[in-house]
């Protein structure tokens, strides 16, 4: 029987080597063993072998060995210790090189039983003659602040860190900032900061000026640095304001786009103590060309600079006024890029440009990509509601687009039609036989829509129209819910236009749309429209053909509050999402653990989004009250998990959509957004529910969710819903609602004791599906 020998692996023949007594051939398997580590393979249990490597002539092989302990360090704790002594010794190494190397990767090795061995070569290296080393244990003390906040107070190095600001040495001067400002952005993370905290850093005029010396002679990462600082500060006076941007805006010239635009936010945000307007033009033109410049780069590149541009341009329309060339579209952009240069088109066209605007996008809506040519129709829409003169032009150049007959373009074209009738309404009507002959080009719920919604305005101007909407009543129950809620709208507005000849047409859809739709929006409106009719018609035409303000493009796409806070976030994500960064970043209401937790309550997300379900568990509810039953205990945990996701979900999908910060007071005097959520939990019955010490958990929802303490009775009669005045206040209850009633004879109400009884049967049938 033969004897097998060991088996022999990669990182064995790698420890061989490591513990090779020729340099060349150590130094080889350090590049191998580094190589490994690069693809994902586990070499960590080369650690002792590779840690006999660090003490070495050869600066390369030392760059290796410090590069395979702060990968492995974590993993070997116990053994990062034996390193120490090289550590300290290399601070004292002749070679800056070597010094700064070793005090930056003892920085880098995130060990706690390091930690301390750190304080006493740094002390040195913040110290030390050469800048190159000083720069590096500036961020040093950064990477030490978020291991141990009280090692760098106790130590000094804060106090260490703002000498070094005035350093004779711009890089210096430009780490030191950095660290300071990475250090501050921790302390203030925290809640229980407070504004005397030695961590806080606070720029008085004095650093002021040492900054603004060093920006021009820093590298381009320190500039991004220095005139992120220099946004931070808080100017005193006017001629401050003008002196800070006077100094930056040299940096519009810089090669480096992120400079560019950390510079453009200093300017944006300094100016807003500048009372000059000479000084204001002159600034605003001097911005113009490097944001130009920043449209020759790669796409990426580029889209962040639209997006930052599309910022600039709602809160300084003029910047880019004379501009609107450069961000016509190429044949070869990617259509994020060309998207954002449309709304910045659209943006800047004015009375002067819109010819070459319009030839423009009548270009772009002959392109293969449709998703673009959508868009670039809606721009032509677009442009003619934000341009009176140059509506009739945009109305033109949709002509011509709808002539074509492909289909999307068509589409789209009836989509922006109607935006155009919108804001000029009665001036456009010769071209409704164009949009009509096309209806049978139609097959998208939102073109349905729209020439449905053409029809019923113009319904008497058109002779066929009730044959048109005769097309859609056929077809009601096929369509999409938009289509029929439209469809609806337009047969009323029919009828109250045309009585004698829609009077057939209206009791068809009423019906169909209250006995054959499954769509609960579809049928309450459907009852509405029926309750106004036949109660008062005159009322009803008040409602229905309501006089509307004619629309137009919002000048900005967030709230004034917010467009001043992304403005100081230029050249951040917060700027290129134009959200606020407490909505992303983790730290806001919607952050990583919020998301997790919330995934325990789904199901009540659904509760949240349809309300119908809600109603009639609340009807089980109060069956199952009345009856006295009480739920097993994993029941009641059940519903106070939903209770509590019921306070807690909807601020969570606030927290999704875009937000509206302008602050606005409640109205009334009432409690809105996440006050009033705190006072719904103040009640006995949510306190008992969300601390889990309810007795009847359902009794508690009920009095919650039911209003008036005790909650409502089965008996309780259903809210109405009243319109007009006088005996016109006729709710909508379906068991008062004969199956066909004529339109134009008004209702009776059911006596209150029918409407109890239908009530109480509707409750019944509810409870045989459960």
């Amino acid at each position: 029987m033969s004897i097998r020998g060991p088996r022999k692996g990669e990182n064995y023949e790698l420890s061989v080597d490591l513990n090779s007594e020729y340099r060349e051939k150590r130094k080889d398997a350090i590049k191998r063993t580094i190589a490994s580590m690069t693809v994902g393979k586990d070499v960590s249990g080369l650690f002792p072998d590779v840690l006999k490597n660090m003490q070495t002539e050869d600066l390369e092989q030392k760059k290796l060995v410090y590069l395979y302990l702060m990968n492995y360090a974590k993993t070997q704790p116990e053994l990062v210790i034996l390193a120490v002594n090289t550590f300290v010794k290399d601070t004292d190494d002749p070679n800056p090189l070597v010094r700064a190397l070793a005090i930056r990767t003892m920085g880098c090795l995130r060990a706690e039983k390091i930690i301390d061995y750190l304080c006493d070569p740094l002390q040195k290296c913040l110290r030390d003659e050469n800048p190159y080393v000083r720069k590096t244990a500036a961020l040093c003390v950064a990477k030490l602040y978020d291991l141990k906040p009280e090692l760098v107070i106790e130590n000094g190095f804060l106090d260490q860190l703002h000498e070094m600001i005035a350093d004779s040495n711009p890089m210096v001067v430009a780490n030191t900032v950095a660290a300071l400002t990475d250090i501050h952005n921790a302390a203030t993370a925290q809640p229980s900061t407070s504004s005397s905290d030695p961590a806080i850093f606070t720029i008085t005029a004095s650093i002021l000026n040492k900054l603004l010396i060093a920006l021009n002679e820093c590298s381009e990462w320190g500039r991004v640095a220095v005139l992120n600082a220099l946004s931070r500060y808080i100017a005193q006076d006017e001629k401050e304001s003008e002196h800070i941007c006077e100094r930056v805006v040299p940096q519009f010239q810089h090669v480096n786009g992120s400079v560019v635009l950390a510079a453009v936010k200093v300017v944006m945000i300094h100016i807003r103590g500048v009372r000059r307007d000479d000084l204001i033009k002159q600034l605003m033109r001097k911005m113009a060309p490097p944001l130009v410049t920043l449209l020759s780069s790669p796409p990426e590149v580029q889209w962040v600079a639209l997006r930052n541009i599309n910022l600039l341009l709602q809160k300084r329309p003029d910047v880019l006024s004379n501009e609107m060339r450069v961000f016509f579209c190429k044949y070869n952009d990617p259509l994020y890029v060309k998207v954002e240069k449309l709304e910045i088109m659209v943006r800047l066209a004015n009375g002067k440009n819109v010819d070459a605007l319009l030839s423009e996008l009548k270009e772009y809506a002959s392109e293969v990509d449709v998703d673009f040519v959508r868009k670039s129709i809606k721009a032509i829409g677009q442009a003619a509601v934000k341009i009176d003169t140059a509506a009739e032009r945009c109305v033109n150049v949709l002509l011509e687009l709808i002539s074509t007959r492909v289909s999307y373009v068509v589409q789209e074209a009836v989509v922006v039609m109607k935006d155009i009738f919108r804001k000029y309404p009665s001036t456009y009507e010769g071209v409704i036989p164009t949009l009509c002959s096309n209806l049978d080009e139609l097959d998208e719920p939102e073109a349905k829509a729209s020439l449905i919604w053409i029809i019923g305005e113009y319904a008497n101007k058109i002779d066929n129209a009730d044959e048109l909407l005769g097309i859609f009543v056929d077809s009601f129950t096929e369509e999409s819910y938009p289509v029929q809620l439209q469809t609806l709208t337009a047969v009323v507005k029919l009828f109250l236009k045309k009585p004698d000849s829609a009077q057939g047409i209206v009791q068809r859809v009423l019906t169909t749309a209250t006995k054959d739709c499954d769509s609960p929006d579809v049928r309450d409106r459907a009852y509405i429209y029926w309750r106004l009719l036949s109660t008062d018609p005159g009322a009803a035409k008040a409602v229905v053909l309501a006089h509307r303000p004619p629309i137009s493009i919002p000048r900005t796409t967030v709230s004034p509050a917010l467009l001043e806070e992304l403005l100081g976030e230029i050249s951040s994500l917060a700027s290129v999402y134009h959200k606020p960064e407490e909505t992303f970043v983790g730290r806001g209401r919607i952050g990583a653990d919020a998301v997790r937790k919330g995934t325990e309550c789904v199901s009540l997300l659904v509760v949240l989004a349809e309300p119908d379900v809600l109603s009639e568990r609340m009807i089980v509810f109060r069956r199952r009250r009345h009856s006295k039953l009480s739920p097993p205990d994993s029941k009641r945990r059940t519903y106070c998990m939903c209770f509590k996701a019921r306070v807690s979900a909807p601020f969570a999908i606030d927290g999704i959509r875009d937000r509206d910060f302008d602050d606005a007071p409640a109205v009334d005097g009432e409690p809105s957004g996440l006050a009033a959520t705190q006072v719904f939990a103040q009640t006995p019955a949510a306190a008992n529910l969300l601390a889990g010490t309810s007795s009847n958990p359902l009794d508690d929802l009920v009095s919650i969710f039911g209003g008036g303490g005790g909650g409502m009775s089965a008996s309780t009669p259903a809210p109405s819903f009243g319109f007009g005045g006088g005996n016109s206040g006729l709710g909508v209850d379906l068991s008062s609602v004969p199956a066909t009633p004529s339109v134009l004879v008004p209702q009776t109400p059911a006596p209150p004791l029918q409407q109890s009884h239908s009530q109480s049967t509707q409750q019944e049938d509810l409870l045989g599906l459960f």
